[in-house]
Formats: C-alpha cells, structure tokens, sequence
C-alpha cells in the first residue's frame, strides 16, 4: 500500500475535499478520514462523489448506536451517520475507512467501508456499507463534502494498493 496524498483541512474549515489525478497504475484504492464538521446536529452524512460525480450510486448498510441496529438502502453516495457534527462532544471526530476494489477497471466499481462515531454520551454510531458506482470510467478523482463545512484538522489520507 503508497499513500498518495493526505489532506489535512486548516484553521477556518472547508466546504469539501477533494483528490484528484489519482494514479492509474494501482489496484485497488483505500481511503481513510479522520472527520468533523460544523452542522449543529450529533451525527452528519459524508457524501462521496468519483470523477465529479454523485450519479449513479446505490449501497446497502447496517449500523447500530448502542441501543438499536437498523439496516438499509441509500440511492446516493452516503456514508450515514459518520462523521461527527457539532453538537458531539468537543474536540471528538469520526473514523471511516472506504475501499474501492479494481479503481482502473472498466467495470461497475464496489465500495465497502466502515466507520465509527466517538461521542462522550450514550448513542455512537458503527456502521458497514456495501456500495456500488455504476459507471465504468476509472476514477481519476474522490471528492467528499458532508452536512457542514469540515473543522480544522479533519484529515483525509487516500492509498493505492498495488500487485506487489
């Protein structure tokens, strides 16, 4: 596994993130966020979009809060209840890892991931997602934008995985 970038977002927060000129000569490619953000809620969506686009997604997940387990569909790029908004214990952020098997490939591209809330109370979010983007261009981009602007220090670290 080479990292290929991290993002680590500065004092005064940001809209989105965003890779892009993703190499072409890996496998597979694995994402991992460290995340808050600014909506004054307990619990935020992280929206992901591939070469500039949020078309054409579907997933299915199952997650549970410490008291309940709920299953699910998602029409679009979301990744539910995983990042941690602002009304979630201070100075706390989220932890997701997303990986995309076959990135080059002109298949439909999979999508897993998994990811963790941390609050101080009772409720925290843990949660799989099994996804698919039904397109076959490779992705040369990831962006990712969530219910409020990402706070300072939100990181972001995107890997290639190769054959070797």
């Amino acid at each position: 596994m080479q990292l290929i970038e991290t993002i680590e977002v500065g004092s005064g927060g940001a809209a989105s993130i965003e890779f892009t000129g993703i190499p072409q000569d890996g496998v597979d490619l694995k994402l991992v966020v460290s995340a808050r953000n600014t909506q004054a809620v307990i619990y935020s969506y992280l929206f992901l979009s591939f070469n500039g686009s949020s078309s054409n997604f579907s997933s299915r997940f199952l997650d549970g809060n410490g008291s309940i387990a709920d299953s699910g569909t998602w029409a679009n790029a979301v990744v539910d209840n995983s990042v941690v908004g602002a009304n979630a214990t201070a100075n706390t952020f989220s932890n997701v890892q997303i990986y995309i098997p076959n990135y080059t490939s002109s298949n439909f591209k999979s999508i897993s991931n998994d990811s963790v809330t941390e609050n101080n109370a009772s409720t925290a979010y843990q949660q799989i997602h099994a996804g698919l983007w039904s397109n076959t261009a490779a992705i040369t981009s990831i962006g990712m934008t969530s219910g409020g602007n990402f706070v300072e220090f939100t990181t972001a670290s995107l890997y290639k995985v190769t054959a070797d």
